[in-house]
């Protein structure tokens, strides 16, 4: 984010999950994780409070302010969604805080059908500007003035860190501003009283992911999209004429796009203004590009942010670097600076669903509030969705600058929070050219098991340096477990990994087949290339393998090695983590593919497509595509749905088409149900529109699997592949006995995948009370809470969220530590 977090929601009415249950078909409405301390869309049969009733008599405003970034009319569409499910009034501000101080026209009420086709379309749709006169206090006593005479006393701000605090001071101001305004005759003593309270919720709407206190800012994934095409398409040129070519990206004052973007596409140095190179810098960067000639390499790049500085806080640009290559080793140098066409496009599949949750969780965080409660950012951590002190952010913000500012540049990348400092640490161990003199005779195997998808080579590329970097010789196993019984074994090196990071498929080759009949094959190979620890990339297939190799060391004592399981799956369905290599790229093929056939709906009208996407019996795609796509429905195998429910959702359409929205989307994931196939749906929907909507049926297939991979994925597969082989190499030190190496501990065979917030090593058998290894899908999949809101952003009322668990408001501070005495305090 990819980027990128409990009860499923039915299509008619809510039943609660049998507690305890495992099988997804124990209840008519499906499975879904338990229910988690974090404030999510979470659902039970008797709420505390109705969500539908909670809006009624309230106002909301929503405005996007600064600069402009893709996702924010995904936020917007949910906050006008979601604040009218819950019966309160919507209003769009247009252009920002100059049209909240202008007023007029440009505060309007918003509708449900105002906000249509507007997922896939980037920048704002409401407009935004910079607004001067909102800085002074007159601006923002007409902007009072015109939100009391609406009656709005909720406002949803999207923008930067300066937007932000221009609203915590709105607010701050707030009762002041309303005595002055009464003084005036500008408003009743009534009305003061009836407004006597702003309540303001922001969301960092950001392409420099700058912003203190969240994972990432709405808008930065897909700029990292437009940057990524570009450098892919810079390096095919860069290669055919031999050149070295330097990449300007945005971020004045941040340099995440610089810092994930080099990892992105394996560049061979980045500067940002956190970190500004060692002193001699030139030396050590003409070096480095030296070296990677000397290995075979064709090209050079070099990725520079906007703000970019040397230890003595003086800028280096684009042309000083270029001057300094081309001059001083001669090479053919090109720079290309990006500017505003990192701002611009469709947003990516991560920033529509990132849009979308922050703006169910904005409105609710506006209703739930208290003249008590401090402002609040809506954010995300890891795959969750959390609400923090506004303020406390804009000053961890801050507190970067200021960093920056003294030099003190380690306290800068601390403070950025723990994403930049995996990246920044990932970075770092990877610009490591050359392998120590003093090898490890350690000799680790990599193999890719089930079906290829985009990121696996990323993972690969990673594993393969940083093992070379610790020492280690690394072998690639071609074709899967066959491959490993038949001895397709052979040393790989730093060169033969070159650009493989922006590279879809599996350059390796890969199979489904197990290694149970051909265990004996593949512990003789074990022995005869002298294997110490295999690291297996792949989907269930590679869990399942791993599961057969554990359980045959009983027997085969050449098993007993470590392993580590890394999940690259576009099904997103190995047990153990919340998301797999490769899901990001197939999320968007099929947001892509459906942008464009309701572009063909919205043309010819009246018109439903039924699209069968992957994921076998695991719903992911089908719920994540229906999310950053606008579906009316997604079919998934975890929630069971019936006849009644079918016909239901054909009713919910033909209503539809009464609307200015004449066109509808249903999503349909492969194993949704055995006699509910796509064909029997196109079928039914086809009958009963007749006379009313034409249907049309299209399935996606294996383009899902293909492509270069996304941002996410190369950068999820670079850290995951890098921190597998930094485990083995700890586990390895751990398991060597008496001159050899022995593990047969639970915890020497684990999976790495995400949890949450944070990268984990978990055993593969502690993993298997938590797998339907029948259908392939862990028992509990956090995505499922998700559900619920792409119901109710099509419209369906038939649903009920659960306020019984509001989030407690985490504090920023806590997790970055405080500066005192120019020391950054670590808590």
């Amino acid at each position: 984010m990819h980027a990128s977090d409990s009860c499923p929601q039915g299509w008619t009415d809510i039943q609660p999950p049998v507690p305890n249950s495992h099988n997804p078909r124990q209840t008519r409405r499906g499975t879904g994780a338990s229910r988690n301390s974090s404030r999510n869309m979470a659902y039970r049969e008797t709420p505390t409070k109705d969500p539908r009733k909670m809006g009624i008599g309230r106002s909301i405003a929503v405005l996007t302010s600064g600069g402009d970034a893709q996702g924010m009319n995904a936020a917007v569409r949910a906050v006008v969604r979601v604040g009218i499910y819950t019966g309160a009034k919507v209003y769009f501000v247009h252009e920002g805080y100059q049209g909240l101080v202008d007023g007029g026209d440009n505060i309007k009420l918003a509708t449900w059908e105002s906000v249509s086709m507007m997922l896939q379309l980037g920048g704002t749709v409401i407009g935004s500007a910079r607004c001067m006169d909102f800085k002074q206090r007159w601006g923002r006593l007409k902007a009072a003035g015109n939100l009391v005479k609406l009656g709005i006393t909720n406002l949803c701000v999207i923008g930067g860190d300066g937007s932000l605090t221009g609203a915590d001071q709105f607010r701050t101001e707030w009762s002041e501003l309303l005595v002055d305004l009464t003084k005036e005759g500008k408003i009743t003593a009534d009305e003061a009283k009836l407004s006597s309270h702003l309540n303001i919720v922001g969301m960092v709407g950001s392409i420099d992911n700058d912003f203190c206190g969240t994972d990432m800012t709405i808008g930065t994934d897909s700029a990292l999209h437009r940057i990524t095409e570009v450098v892919d398409a810079i390096t095919t040129t860069a290669q055919s004429h031999q050149r070295t070519f330097i990449l300007e990206v945005m971020g004045r004052h941040c340099g995440y796009l610089a810092l994930v973007t080099a990892l992105s596409c394996g560049a061979d140095w980045v500067f940002i203004p956190e970190m500004p190179p060692e002193e001699n810098w030139e030396e050590h960067l003409c070096k480095r590009l030296t070296a990677q000639r000397e290995r075979g390499s064709r090209l050079n790049v070099i990725i520079l942010a906007e703000g970019a500085q040397d230890r003595n806080q003086k800028p280096i640009t684009c042309d000083q670097v270029k001057d300094l290559v081309s001059k001083k080793l001669g090479f053919d140098t090109r720079a290309t600076i990006l500017g505003h066409v990192q701002r611009g496009g469709t947003p990516s599949a991560f920033d529509r669903i990132l849009g979308s949750r922050m703006g169910v969780e904005a409105v609710m965080a506006l209703l739930e509030a208290t003249p008590e409660t401090p402002a609040c950012v809506v954010s995300l951590s890891g795959n969750m969705a959390v609400r923090l002190p506004l303020m406390e952010c804009v000053q961890v913000t801050k507190d970067v600058t200021k960093a920056m500012s003294e030099g003190r540049f380690e306290d800068a990348v601390n403070l950025r929070g723990r994403s930049f400092q995996h990246n920044w640490d990932t970075y770092k161990m990877l610009a490591h050219v050359n392998p120590p003199a003093v090898k490890s005779h350690i000799n680790i195997a990599i193999i890719n098991v089930g079906a290829p998808c985009a990121g696996m080579n990323a993972a690969v590329r990673a594993a393969v340096r940083v093992g070379i970097i610790q020492g280690h010789q690394m072998l690639a196993v071609q074709d899967g477990f066959d491959g490993l019984a038949n001895g397709q074994i052979e040393p790989i090196t730093w060169s033969q990994v070159s650009g493989w990071t922006g590279q879809g498929g599996s350059n390796l080759g890969t199979k489904r087949q197990l290694p149970g009949p051909n265990i004996e094959e593949i512990s003789l190979n074990i022995a005869k290339f002298n294997i110490h620890s295999l690291i297996i990339i792949g989907g269930f297939e590679a869990y399942l393998g791993g599961l057969e190799l554990v359980t045959a060391r009983e027997k085969y004592e050449e098993l007993c090695i470590p392993m580590v399981v890394i999940p690259a799956t576009v099904s997103n369905n190995v047990p153990g983590s919340d998301f797999s290599i490769g899901a990001d790229t197939a999320l968007n093929t099929i947001t892509t593919t459906c942008d464009r056939i309701k572009q063909s709906a919205a043309g010819t009208k009246r018109r439903v497509f039924i699209i069968e996407t992957m994921g076998g019996y695991c719903g992911y795609l089908a719920t994540m595509a229906g999310l950053s796509s606008g579906a009316d429905a997604a079919y998934i195998y975890e929630e069971p749905f019936l006849i009644r429910d079918l016909e239901l959702n054909v009713e919910h359409l033909i209503s539809k088409m009464k609307t200015s929205v004449k066109r509808g989307l249903i999503l349909r994931n492969n194993n949704a149900n055995d006699n509910y196939t796509t064909q029997f749906l196109y079928n039914l929907y086809s009958e009963e529109g007749k006379g009313t909507f034409d249907c049309r049926m299209n399935i996606l297939g294996h383009m899902q699997q293909g492509g270069t991979p996304t941002p996410f994925d190369r950068n999820f597969g670079t850290k995951m592949g890098s921190k597998s082989v930094l485990w083995v190499t700890e586990k390895l030190k751990e398991c060597y006995r008496h001159g050899r190496i022995f593990a047969n501990t639970p915890d020497s065979a684990c999976v790495l995948g995400m949890r949450k917030r944070s990268l984990l090593f978990q055993p593969l058998a502690s993993l298997k009370d938590d797998t339907d290894f029948e259908h392939r899908i862990p028992k509990t999949q956090w995505w499922m809470r998700l559900r619920p809101i792409l119901k109710i952003l099509a419209k369906y009322d038939a649903i009920e969220m659960d306020t019984s668990e509001v989030a407690a408001m985490e504090h920023i501070i806590k997790k970055t530590g405080e500066i005192k005495g120019g020391k950054l305090l670590q808590k």
